[in-house]
């Protein structure tokens, strides 16, 4: 797939692709790509497919999701929206609502033309051609979820609709978007190969595997526990391919280990040919960044255990303020860089990151000041960094958009909600992501059924939060929990670099307000709706 992926860049249908907001929709030449001469071959199919591939997800959506969220804080610009959005101070106009309708039914437009026109290719293989199809409805159904997740209710686009169509197109009901897509993934699972069928030069692509990833997904959004539960269940048990937890938690971001036994579906990236470079605005000042413009929270960091299994403010946690990263998840220290952090670099060469006000001796480079470029929280990111990264921190490592991990944790709240929490699930899921974390005291890895449901929930909700911490999923756990007023209203904090007096020293950086009964669906972007009056919008909006 990598060695396809540098074909992208020199695709000239994707500019063509990407006029397709509503207003744009009389200037699409579709004669250039639905004409017979256009599907010759395999290979043109191919590339029109991998246009479809490159449009699913962006490593900016990626990232700064985090900052929706009380993982993260977008300080400096209005990177995706993350800044306006995460306080909750945005409109029906922000570009990044704009942004997210526009682009994900560009990648519809793709994929229903695909669908449409490439059983025309000539004395094509019968069993590649459906394959490609059913990558082809993955993709669609994808596109369909990420938008009926912010939005609700949208328009479902079956077929490439003509210009009359797009601009009278009314929305459809959630429900009906869901009952879809599971049905578009049930309906191409026999088509999809299993990852342990792929040949080298296939990873990337869309395997079995990632089919039923997503409809587990799906189904967790929904709340539908017995569905999760089934659908993981056999996951776990192999039953759509060989997959496991990667036995490092930090090798597991690693360049060296991609395609990993943990990697279920990841943004395809090539070094020199489709890369990206977030970090050059998240990593510490003094590794090459130009600025810090998403930070850790303090919120994140203290939602890292101790490795006896306790809560920072929990009785018996051996918890210090004044030395308060030791003895944490590790996970902690793959993901969340903190003052006196011992940073790697490729060579094996290490140093000493210093971040709290005065403590650097000869080099405050990324020390917090209050309106300079370093970080703002007092923390800065590790989780992704690539030691053997390009010029300006550009990066052609692949993201996982589904892993392993999830899985077992999909299941083990599944298996919560159902009230089915037993010891055996227990060590299948928790135990085992906490060993491969790092974790050694028998009481963070023994199950303790006294917890009650009430207080499994807690411990299995924290548990993705620390275990996918800056991976771009907290915002949609929050909402499906409905928990998003509770954590979203109020301050986010960074380290306690501040006075004493204000919320016990730690720095209070970004005021927000989520309002329950308007933020829990995004608004229709106002522009689609002054050219199409059948499109309705969310309430409150």
């Amino acid at each position: 797939m990598k060695n396809i992926l540098k074909q992208i860049k020199f695709i000239p249908l994707v500019a063509v692709l990407l006029l397709v907001s509503c207003e744009d929709l009389d200037q699409v030449p579709e004669n250039q790509f639905t004409d017979t001469t256009y599907w010759t071959s395999v290979d043109k199919a191919q590339t029109f497919l991998n246009t479809a591939y490159s449009q699913m997800q962006n490593s900016q959506y990626f990232f700064y999701n985090e900052a929706l969220s009380d993982n993260a804080y977008n300080g400096r610009g209005d990177n995706a929206g993350a800044a306006s959005i995460g306080a909750g101070l945005y409109d029906p106009s922000l570009g990044r609502i704009k942004d997210e309708w526009k682009n994900r039914y560009a990648g519809i437009k793709t994929c229903n033309l695909i669908l449409e026109n490439i059983d025309r290719v000539p004395n094509a293989d019968a069993a590649v051609i459906a394959r490609m199809k059913a990558e082809t409805r993955f993709l669609r159904a994808f596109q369909h979820f990420q938008l009926t997740t912010w939005f609700g209710d949208i328009p479902l686009i079956k077929k490439d609709p003509s210009l009359e169509e797009a601009t009278t197109l009314s929305r459809t009901s959630h429900a009906e978007v869901i009952q879809f897509i599971l049905s578009e993934l049930d309906a191409i699972i026999p088509s999809l190969p299993k990852n342990t069928q792929q040949a080298e030069a296939d990873r990337g692509k869309i395997t079995v595997g990632a089919a039923v990833a997503l409809k587990a997904r799906v189904l967790l959004y929904e709340g539908d526990w017995a569905g999760v539960a089934q659908v993981t269940e056999q996951f776990i048990a192999n039953n759509y391919g060989q997959y496991s937890l990667f036995p490092s938690y930090e090798g597991l971001f690693l360049p060296q280990n991609e395609y990993n036994s943990e990697d279920i579906l990841s943004l395809q990236y090539v070094p020199q040919f489709r890369m990206w470079g977030e970090f050059f605005d998240m990593a510490p000042l003094s590794a090459g960044a130009r600025l810090n413009a998403l930070a850790p929270t303090q919120e994140l960091v203290d939602s890292y255990l101790m490795l006896n299994g306790k809560k920072i403010n929990e009785s018996g946690s051996g918890y210090n303020e004044n030395n308060p990263y030791v003895n944490r998840d590790p996970r902690l220290t793959g993901t969340v860089v903190y003052d006196q952090y011992v940073w790697k670099e490729a060579d094996g060469s290490s140093r000493i990151i210093y971040i709290k006000p005065g403590s650097s001796v000869g080099n405050a480079t990324d020390e917090f000041v209050q309106g300079s470029s370093a970080t703002p929280t007092g923390y800065y990111t590790r989780k992704y960094y690539d030691p053997q990264h390009l010029t300006s921190l550009n990066s052609g490592l692949n993201l996982m958009l589904f892993r392993y991990a999830d899985i077992l944790l999909m299941y083990a709240e599944a298996k919560n909600e159902l009230n089915q929490m037993t010891n055996s699930v227990w060590d299948q899921t928790i135990r085992a992501i906490r060993v491969r974390a790092g974790f050694t005291d028998g009481a963070a890895l023994g199950f303790n059924n006294a917890l009650g449901q009430a207080g499994l929930r807690e411990v299995i909700r924290n548990e993705r939060r620390t275990e996918f911490g800056m991976e771009g999923l907290r915002i949609f756990d929050i909402r499906r929990w409905k928990i998003a007023e509770n954590v979203l209203n109020g301050y986010a904090h960074g380290a306690k670099f501040g006075v004493s007096s204000v919320d016990n020293g730690y720095l209070r950086v970004n005021l927000r307000t989520f309002d329950p009964g308007k933020h829990y669906l995004w608004p229709i972007p106002r522009d689609e709706r002054l050219i199409n009056s059948n499109l309705s919008q969310n309430p409150n909006w």
